[in-house]
């Protein structure tokens, strides 16, 4: 699939934190962003990386990979289309902290650093705005916080697995050996709650990919009681 520059911006425009944003910033934001094609498994960033600018997801799927320093990145949650990363550091001038790779063929909006340097010199005001996309990280991180803090590994698996539901009714592209990374479980309990979950309805399977057919029924027990289990 081929996107145009007007296509993506458009995605990026009705994202989570872009559709927060008014018009004159959205439009200097996207007037300085070129659209890039990522191959399956190709390095967005790396932690450690010195700059780069931000990078927002227009259509594919990439893995977002972190741990403390000195350790290796483990995966902890799936890119959502219209979502913007990397804005680290601009605001700080330190290097990255996490990890981006393609999953699938990715298609990226990037904004380099210096082109957000030079809007920030333009108008103070820019600083606050793309401090903004890192409240929304934050609300994402306390949800994987949640996530993982359920006792119960069959909510934990479910949780991971409607987390990553972007998707809709279209496959997302895990193993069961990365759904176990990002539930804190073993590959035979994600084997046997996916089982579990594909007889109730409420998922299909394949070794590589997991299709939520019934996500209101999946939330309510990945939001259960674990007293319940």
């Amino acid at each position: 699939m081929d996107l145009t520059l007007e296509q993506a911006q458009r995605v990026m425009r009705n994202g989570a934190w872009l559709s927060h944003m008014g018009e004159p910033f959205q439009t200097a934001l996207l007037r300085s962003a070129h659209l890039l094609r990522f191959a399956p498994g190709q390095v967005i960033y790396r932690h450690g990386d010195i700059g780069g600018g931000m990078y927002g997801l227009v259509a594919g799927s990439l893995t977002i990979n972190s741990a403390p320093p000195e350790l290796t990145p483990q995966l902890i949650h799936l890119g959502m289309p219209g979502a913007w990363t990397g804005e680290g550091p601009f605001l700080t001038g330190q290097p990255r902290r996490i990890e981006m790779r393609a999953l699938g063929v990715a298609w990226m909006m990037h904004v380099p650093l210096d082109a957000l340097e030079q809007m920030a010199a333009q108008d103070p005001r820019v600083v606050r705005a793309v401090s903004v996309n890192t409240a929304f990280t934050v609300d994402v991180l306390v949800r994987i916080i949640r996530d993982l803090q359920k006792r119960d590994v069959s909510r934990r698996i479910a949780s991971v697995i409607e987390r990553a539901g972007w998707l809709g009714d279209m496959p997302i592209p895990l193993t069961q050996s990365a759904l176990g990374i990002m539930a804190n479980a073993s590959r035979k309990q994600v084997n046997a709650a996916v089982s579990r979950f594909a007889a109730a309805g409420w998922v299909t399977s394949t070794y590589r990919s997991i299709t939520v057919t019934d996500p209101e029924a999946l939330r309510e027990f990945s939001d259960g009681d674990d007293s319940d289990v």
